[in-house]
């Protein structure tokens, strides 16, 4: 295959082998994710036949980073995440630091060291925002009780990762190994210093706060003038691009500039349209564009997923697998119960918190980047996605079966609606329901 046209031919192939498997997967009433995840090893290098070209992976995978940042950011609501905040809060925090905590504890047992413990334990611990809100949708609980704190729950895990994505390159010379190519971490963790360390801590935060100070005064008046008149010139496709130039370019931007990560930019991106009168147009008509490279980086990371790390691990593959639908959904129901919440509460966040997707995968591959997990670390990841996506909807109903055993009277009166703010926005909309 020549360089001028791997691109396209990967690109072509990828996404009808994405649209069989997702189709398959989704007649055999599993998520549409696994199917673009075993789209990714069929025409990855671990498998026989066609082979998509594997440097061009992570820039494609990079797109879809973008673009689902910039949705994150879009529908993202503090009112939302305030009104059940008594919950979400302390719920989530205490379930990442639970799982993480554990996931250490076993990454230590296993002679990978405390670096690679923690990001492998925030990699399990936090889920898949696609994963809930579908099978929340197919259930009807979006709007219910147990489903907006479910909803909140999960808007402080992706906060918490964007976090993540933020600190773990400043850290990854205390953490562990950092790469040859990130020397300025190396000289760090060669000196040993304490000093050295708080200094580039102290760098990174004083970069992201400028970003931020920059995005809330210039971006929140800019962004929506821009959206405004592109709406003006009655041009879809202006619109469009103004939508994506947005996305792409304050990504970019703060990534050269200010020397943070492309998803943190993108984040900030979405949150400055979402100021915006005409945020609710933007999120429909970034939406195909989001889609179709988020089905790209989920192709993207299946094609680095080995599957002889099933037979060659096995029983580290159903560690991190009970880590995910067992200690992890338990953290979660003991905290729900401590909180005094119903127990519909408790089993509906549980089940929908027992998996992983699109965050874990982006915060493994940082950490393989900055040397701290090793490859092994990373295909189990994989591993542990494929299979507790694959088995989450048996596992809502093992939730309706205990709630139906032990649950005791009805629910209390609902709270304020706590939905995403696209979710709600998509309701009030009769030409989005169309």
């Amino acid at each position: 295959m020549s360089h001028e046209t791997a691109l396209l031919a990967s690109i072509s192939v990828a996404l009808p082998v994405a649209f069989i498997f997702g189709f398959v997967a989704t007649r055999l009433k599993l998520p549409a994710i696994v199917g673009y995840l075993l789209a990714g090893v069929a025409v990855g290098p671990f498998t026989p036949g066609f082979v998509a070209d594997a440097d061009l992976a992570p820039q494609l995978a990079e797109l879809g980073v973008i673009l689902l940042m910039f949705g994150v950011g879009i529908h993202f609501s503090i009112k939302d995440l305030l009104a059940v905040r008594t919950v979400a809060i302390p719920g989530a925090v205490g379930q990442i630091a639970i799982a993480t905590g554990l996931t250490t504890a076993v990454a230590v047992w296993w002679g990978w060291g405390v670096g690679a413990g923690l990001v492998l334990g925030l990699a399990i611990s936090v889920a898949s925002t696609v994963v809930l809100l579908r099978a929340l949708e197919e259930r009807g609980e979006v709007s219910t009780p147990a489903g907006r704190v479910a909803v909140g729950w999960l808007i402080v895990e992706d906060l918490a990762t964007v976090i993540a994505l933020v600190l773990l390159p400043a850290t990854a010379a205390l953490l562990g190994t950092a790469p040859a190519a990130d020397a300025g971490h190396a000289q760090v963790a060669a000196a040993g210093g304490g000093r050295e360390l708080l200094l580039t801590l102290a760098l990174t935060l004083g970069k992201v706060a400028l970003l931020t100070a920059v995005v809330i005064v210039v971006g929140f008046r800019v962004v929506p003038w821009v959206l405004h008149q592109a709406a003006l010139t009655g041009s879809r496709e202006l619109f469009t691009l103004a939508v994506l130039a947005i996305a792409l370019g304050i990504a970019f931007g703060s990534a050269v500039v200010f020397g943070v990560s492309f998803a943190l930019g993108a984040f900030l991106a979405g949150l400055t349209v979402s100021e915006s009168e005409l945020g609710h147009r933007a999120a429909e008509e970034a939406l195909p564009l989001r889609d179709a490279f988020a089905v790209l980086f989920f192709v993207s990371v299946g094609m680095l997923f080995d599957p002889a790390v099933l037979l060659a691990s096995p029983v580290q593959v159903l560690v991190v697998l009970a880590l995910i639908v067992v200690a992890k959904p338990l953290a979660a129901l003991a905290i729900v119960a401590l909180l005094r919440q119903p127990l519909r509460v408790g089993v509906t966040v549980a089940a929908g918190l027992a998996q992983i997707g699109e965050f874990s995968f982006i915060l493994a591959e940082l950490g393989r980047s900055l040397g701290l997990i090793p490859g092994e670390a990373y295909s189990l990841v994989l591993a542990g996605a494929l299979l507790s996506i694959t088995i989450n909807p048996l596992l809502f109903r093992v939730a309706d079966l205990m709630e139906a055993r032990w649950g005791q009277g009805d629910l209390p009166a609902a709270p304020p609606a706590v939905v995403l703010d696209g979710e709600r926005r998509a309701e009030e909309s009769p030409a989005h329901a169309g």
